[in-house]
């Protein structure tokens, strides 16, 4: 792959671009609150999450991602022996609002905007990244959520509407480089898709959190620690990763 080649950079969004661990985790807080005597930690937590999250977007793909994370939010109560609350699930869906940006998101996607076209590939729904989108600091070309598409990444359906919107660019598959944190979500759909992929590893190395373990087998074509990297990887890109 040669970083010059590249004219649309594709992304995830939660995970990528948003620092969703850090979100849910503060956004579990009343519910841990109720779990008395559990002393529940971060990472079991996120794994928890991850588990139920990909259960029930693999069930039932056709709702959307509020609904989901309502969903998952009964379902931990249910792991949890807490009393169910409807009204705290829906509050912890709402939380997505304020899940943060990483610190280096909406500089390092300016400047990777500057030369190609961006596009968000994300299992959101459309009110979520509506709420999300004023933190990112760029208008996207195009955005694509699970909404949109119905289905949840890693189904292949959502690379291949990525790829019939980057054909519509007028640009090929070996012009498009898919961006994300997720090897379970992203990489390895890409894989099957024959999509380039830059992998930003958010973890640094550290395996689990809020997203599901990756078949065997998964790979990708650059590894970055963060998406300032990557920028300044395309920035003096000449050739080859």
């Amino acid at each position: 792959m040669r970083l010059d080649e590249i004219e649309v950079l594709s992304f995830d969004c939660f995970g990528t671009l948003i620092d969703w661990e850090t979100g849910i985790w503060a956004a579990l807080q009343p519910l841990l609150a109720r779990a008395t005597g559990r002393g529940i930690g971060r990472e079991p937590a996120l794994a928890a999450f991850a588990r139920l999250e990909t259960a029930a977007e693999h069930a039932t793909p056709a709702p959307l991602y509020a609904d989901v994370l309502a969903t998952v939010h009964a379902g931990l109560a249910q792991e949890w022996n807490i009393p169910p609350d409807p009204a705290a699930d829906r509050a912890f869906a709402a939380a997505i609002a304020d899940w943060p940006a990483f610190p280096d998101t909406a500089s390092a996607l300016r400047a990777l905007a500057a030369r190609h076209k961006l596009v968000i590939l994300s299992n959101v729904d459309r009110a979520g990244f509506a709420v999300t989108a004023p933190k990112l600091g760029v208008t996207f070309d195009a955005v694509l959520t699970a909404q949109d598409i119905g289905s949840y990444k890693p189904d292949p359906r959502n690379f291949a509407a990525l790829l019939a919107r980057v054909a519509g660019f007028g640009v090929s598959r070996a012009g498009l480089l898919h961006v994300a944190q997720s090897l379970f979500h992203d990489h390895a759909p890409a894989n099957t898709a024959g999509i380039a992929s830059a992998w930003i590893d958010r973890r640094a190395g550290t395996a689990g959190g809020a997203t599901a373990a990756p078949p065997p087998g998964v790979h990708y074509d650059l590894r970055c620690t963060s998406l300032g990297e990557l920028a300044a990887r395309f920035g003096s890109a000449g050739g080859q990763t």
